[in-house]
């Protein structure tokens, strides 16, 4: 595996981001999928139906969502399962977010029987697939492109603020329920914020948070703690940085400037970062090393840096001039965690070897939940399992999955 391709690894560091939602205005168009060979990879030419859901027998559609901020997303929709249905019954919609610099193919790279959108497909749920600005599928804008800087001005908090309200507005319009959402790492943290906040509560039926990140001041790894105290705010920004690349040359010349500091071991780069995952299979991981990592914006890598440097979880901190212009004060508003709703079913589930989604962390997490109502937050520990194993453990149906779907049907 070479230095580049390692890069991405190392941005795990900091890896998954759900979205969350408030009502607005949000465009799409729709085109039917058409199997490819089983082997293909996903790209903008034949898609993520095609490569990895359509192959196995499975119904599927292309998505797009335009952003209120004017990004072009792309979605998966998987309306049923392989099997099909009773006709004309509604299905229970589902909104899959994963994290930072990764895109939803993650999510599909174990068997059918294995992975986590095709056995809520065969439990009879409407599943939907998302993928973040900057990935590979939703890199389009109204008005701008890649290539120029103001496509890359956001961090996770435009997620909060635009990108999960569009997503669960459309899914909201297409299907006129009620949503269930799982997210992973980012995609619990921008979840986290926005149900905070009170937004997507409105559309929102549960969520399911799988290595739930919002506190990461006890992130065991050497590699993201290096990572964390290198991206501060204004390096790749004055030098007219914009698009983090983790394939890139530079993602690479990076990743080796890190792994040369004292006590940082980058052998095996999976384990470095993610923690000693149990239950991966190498023929997966090898699929995710051909398909990932996705580039992501330089300031959303700050901004996740100085969550890990600052131990809050707070907007971004542009610096104290442009703090108070951004918010009318020097500092950034704090997302205030215990503001969630205390009605609204959630599901925790961590574990013990996650070097990302430390236990320590995850504790923090559930004191500002304390108040919740006891019948509507669920908490699973998962001794052995790392941040990885929750979206491509071969075991994860039995130990985390089948669990997300118990506390699903149990809300509606």
């Amino acid at each position: 595996m070479g230095v580049p391709g390692l890069l991405g690894l190392a941005a795990w560091s900091f890896y998954v981001l759900v979205l969350a939602v408030q009502p607005h205005q949000a465009h799409s168009s729709i085109r039917g999928s058409f199997g490819l060979n089983k082997g293909a990879v996903a790209s903008p030419e034949n898609g993520i139906c095609a490569s990895s859901v359509t192959v196995h027998g499975y119904k599927c559609e292309e998505h797009e969502v335009t952003t209120k901020d004017g990004y072009i997303v792309s979605v998966q929709r998987i309306p049923e399962g392989r099997v099909g249905g009773t006709a004309g019954t509604k299905k229970q919609p589902v909104l899959i977010q994963h994290g930072v610099t990764v895109d939803g193919l993650t999510w599909l790279l174990n068997s059918p029987e294995q992975n986590l959108p095709l056995i809520l497909a065969d439990n009879g749920f409407d599943v939907w697939i998302s993928n973040t600005r900057g990935t590979r599928l939703s890199r389009r804008h109204v008005s701008f492109v890649p290539s120029q800087l103001a496509f890359w001005n956001w961090s996770w908090d435009e997620l909060v603020s635009f990108e999960l309200p569009a997503l669960f507005d459309y899914v909201y319009g297409q299907t006129g329920q009620k949503i269930d959402y799982v997210g992973h790492s980012l995609g619990t943290l921008t979840a986290l914020a926005s149900f905070s906040e009170g937004k997507l509560v409105n559309q929102l039926k549960s969520a399911a948070l799988l290595s739930p990140v919002a506190y990461l001041s006890h992130m065991k790894t050497a590699l993201g703690v290096v990572a964390a105290k290198s991206f501060v705010g204004e390096i790749g920004r004055l030098l007219g940085l914009a698009e983090f690349n983790p394939k890139g040359e530079a993602g690479g010349d990076f990743l080796k400037i890190l792994c040369d500091n004292p006590g940082v071991g980058c052998s095996d780069l999976v384990t470095a970062i993610t923690g000693k995952n149990c239950c991966l299979n190498s023929s997966t991981v090898d699929l995710f090393l051909m398909t990932e990592p996705q580039p992501t914006s330089i300031m959303n890598m700050v901004h996740l840096s100085q969550t890990v440097r600052n131990g809050v979880v707070a907007k971004y901190n542009y610096g104290r001039l442009d703090n108070f212009m951004h918010y009318g004060e020097a500092m950034p508003p704090i997302y205030n965690l215990s503001n969630i709703p205390h009605d609204l079913p959630m599901f925790l589930s961590y574990g013990g070897q996650d070097a990302l989604s430390d236990v320590l962390d995850v504790k923090h997490l559930l004191d500002d939940l304390k108040s919740h109502d006891v019948d509507k937050l669920s908490v699973q520990f998962i001794k052995d399992y790392a941040h990885a194993d929750f979206i491509m453990g071969v075991n994860a149906k039995d130990v985390v999955y089948n669990q997300v779907i118990k506390f699903f049907k149990g809300q509606h």
